[in-house]
């Protein structure tokens, strides 16, 4: 039996929904690495910060201005100076006083004072937004216990009053990658099993139109061999010419006269 060849090309709509799968994956493990560089490891290390109760000690300004960058357009930038506020706190994970930071940013921009300003071009404003936070903490926080964030390993004489990382952040982060990576590996697969399918759909029907062709063949040659005896006795009759013609006298209902015959009257063989 001929062996069945059938055709393994995908269409051009399966092609292109492979190249989207493959998109979709390139895109996940891209971006996993992305935000994993960008988000996920500080998100990490702000999540290694333990919670404490922390109550505040003393809140100082000192003399010493700092500056800072501010933006006015595209191609516009200046430099102004605010005041530092330092707010000592007493941290009860480890019972020592501590220097309070609003998140990890502020901590970084400038680990010397407790809050830093958005900064602005007037040098007033600045130090109005300073002196509105040293109000707060002096006469409403003074005397309560909030929550702080310590982390002994990283920053032992430091304490964050809020996180700037959270676990939605990681959330987001392993969340969207693995979506993207998941739905492309779904659709390659998919378009790959459905042409498989399809494949072996064709290759049966080949095989069972070639199967109905063998039958029809035999039954034919079958017939053909059957026949063969009876028109081979049929062919033998005609050839006989003298079994013919007696076939045929005996066959035939009446009996003719030869021409030359005449009937004799009974009067003249009197005479």
């Amino acid at each position: 039996m001929a062996k069945i060849r059938v055709s393994y090309e995908y269409s051009e709509a399966e092609d292109k929904s492979i190249r989207l799968g493959l998109f979709l994956i390139a895109c996940g493990i891209l971006s996993l690495f992305i935000l994993g560089f960008c988000w996920l490891s500080p998100t990490l290390q702000s999540l290694q910060s333990k919670p404490a109760n922390c109550t505040v000690v003393s809140v100082l300004r000192p003399e010493e201005m700092f500056e800072c960058v501010f933006t006015c357009g595209t191609d516009c930038k200046g430099t102004s100076l605010y005041p530092c506020l330092q707010i000592f706190v007493n941290n009860s994970e480890s019972n020592s006083v501590a220097l309070l930071h609003f998140d990890e940013q502020q901590l970084v921009l400038n680990p010397k004072c407790s809050y830093v300003p958005p900064c602005e071009r007037d040098n007033q404003k600045n130090k109005d937004s300073v002196l509105w936070w040293e109000d707060y903490f002096t006469k409403e926080v003074s005397s309560q216990s909030f929550t702080c964030f310590f982390n002994q390993q990283r920053r032992p004489d430091d304490v964050l009053w809020r996180r700037s990382h959270d676990t939605s952040v990681l959330l987001h982060c392993v969340l969207w990658p693995m979506v993207s990576l998941l739905l492309g590996t779904l659709i390659v697969l998919l378009t790959v099993c459905a042409r498989s399918l399809a494949v072996r759909a064709e290759a049966l029907q080949k095989r069972k139109c070639s199967y109905e062709v063998c039958q029809d063949l035999s039954s034919s040659s079958a017939a053909a061999a059957a026949s063969g005896p009876s028109s081979r006795r049929g062919n033998n009759k005609v050839d006989d010419p003298l079994t013919t013609n007696s076939d045929l006298e005996m066959s035939s209902p009446t009996r003719t006269l030869p021409l030359f015959a005449v009937p004799v009257r009974r009067r003249d063989r009197e005479h």
